[in-house]
């Protein structure tokens, strides 16, 4: 069965129309997106049907039971898996 001619076709090579709307840290809309910590940015087709959402947030959260920063921990973790690693390759290469 065919299409009749009254139905819209969408058109593969028209981009999505992108909406974003963006929350600062006191709940007031804001357009900067440097500002924004919560938002929603919304992808429509050319004939207006939403195609995608995609919602946002950024918190930031302490860890009680980390007694340095997030970023000094990640760093010693790294610094342990390079050594993990240096000495498994030490092993591999005296064996």
């Amino acid at each position: 069965m065919g299409r009749a001619e009254a139905d819209p076709v969408a058109d593969p090579v028209a981009p999505p129309v992108r909406v974003a709307t963006y929350v600062d840290s006191e709940g007031r809309p804001t357009d900067d997106p440097e500002a924004a910590v919560s938002g929603e940015i919304a992808e429509y087709s050319a004939h207006g049907g939403l195609r995608r959402r995609t919602r946002f947030f950024l918190t930031e959260r302490e860890l009680p039971w980390l007694p340095v920063s997030e970023p000094a921990f990640l760093l010693w973790v790294l610094a342990a898996l390079m050594v993990v690693w240096l000495a498994i390759g030490l092993v591999l290469h005296l064996v």
